[in-house]
C-alpha cells in the first residue's frame, strides 16, 4: 500500500495525490521520490492514459523538503558527495521524470506550494490554483539553492526577472499574483478546484493518444531546441502522425459531422 502517493484512474485519466497531510506533503525523508518514480513508469506503460492531474491531500500542495531532513544532512557524518549523491539519485529523478512525462501534467494546486513544492508544480505543464493557493520559491530562506531544476523551470515560465525576484528574496505570493505573472493559469474557488482539473483533463483525453503525447514532446523540445531543430522534429512527428489509425478517423469524423471514435 502507498504511503505517500495516491493513484487513482478514471478512464484515460489519472489523478495522483500526495497524501501526508500532516507533513503539509514533504517530498523528502519519505518515500516520496520512488512512489513518484513507480507511478511515473505505470503512466508510461500504460497507452490508454492520456493525462495526469497532480494534487495534494489537506491544506498544502507540497511543503518541499522535509526540515528534519535537512538538519541531518548538515551534520558531520554526511559529506558534500553523499549530498551530491542524494540529490542525483532523490529529487532530481523525480524532476527528470515528471517533466519528461509523455501525457500532459495538470498541476491543481490546492495549498501552499513552498521550495521544491513550487518546483514540483513548474515541472507539469499547465498549473491552475485553488483561491487559497501561495507559492514561494524559499531555498534561499534556509540558505540554500533549488536544487531540484528551479532556476531552469521558474524563468521559463515567468521570465527571468519574476524567477529572480522570487527565488532571491523567498517572498511568498497569493494565487492572483501567480496568475498575473503567468505562473498559473488560472484561479479558481477553493471547492472547484478538483471539478475543474477534471474537467480541463476531460478536454485533452478526448483528443487521439498519439497527437497529445507528440503534442507535449514537440512543446518540450522547443524549450531548448532552435527553431530549425524543432520544424525537423516538427516533420517527423507530424508524419507520424498522418499514418495513425486516430488521424483519419479524425478525418472522417469532421467531414461527417460526427464524434470521432478513437481507439
Amino acid at each position: 500500500m502507498s504511503d505517500f502517493l495516491i493513484y487513482e484512474q478514471d478512464g484515460p485519466v489519472v489523478t495522483l495525490t500526495m497524501n501526508q497531510p500532516e507533513q503539509r506533503n514533504p517530498l523528502t525523508g519519505n518515500t516520496a521520490v520512488p512512489e513518484f518514480l513507480a507511478a511515473i513508469d505505470r503512466i508510461h506503460d500504460d497507452r490508454r492514459v492520456r493525462c495526469v492531474i497532480l494534487t495534494g491531500n489537506g491544506p498544502s500542495f507540497c511543503a518541499g523538503g522535509d526540515i528534519r531532513e535537512m538538519k541531518r544532512q548538515s551534520t558531520p557524518e554526511v559529506s558534500e558527495m553523499d549530498i551530491r549523491h542524494d540529490y542525483r539519485r532523490g529529487i532530481q529523478r523525480l524532476t527528470l521524470g515528471l517533466f519528461n512525462l509523455e501525457v500532459p501534467v495538470i498541476a491543481a494546486v490546492n495549498g501552499h506550494a513552498i521550495g521544491a513544492g513550487l518546483d514540483l508544480a513548474c515541472m507539469g505543464d499547465i498549473r491552475i490554483a485553488s483561491e487559497k493557493a501561495k507559492f514561494a520559491e524559499s531555498f534561499i530562506k534556509l540558505g540554500i539553492i533549488p536544487g531540484d531544476g528551479g532556476a531552469w523551470l521558474l524563468p521559463r515560465i515567468v521570465g527571468m526577472s519574476r524567477a529572480a525576484e522570487l527565488a532571491l528574496t523567498g517572498d511568498m505570493i497569493d494565487a492572483q499574483k501567480a496568475l498575473d505573472w503567468n505562473l498559473v493559469s488560472r484561479v479558481v474557488p477553493h471547492d472547484e478546484l478538483m471539478t475543474t482539473a477534471h474537467e480541463l483533463a476531460g478536454r485533452i483525453s478526448q483528443h487521439a493518444s498519439h497527437g497529445v503525447r507528440l503534442t507535449k514532446r514537440l512543446l518540450r523540445e522547443a524549450m531548448r531546441a532552435p527553431l530549425e531543430t524543432v520544424l525537423e522534429l516538427s516533420a517527423v512527428y507530424q508524419a507520424v502522425c498522418h499514418k495513425t489509425p486516430d488521424h483519419s478517423e479524425a478525418v472522417d469524423a469532421f467531414l461527417e459531422k460526427r464524434a470521432p471514435r478513437f481507439s
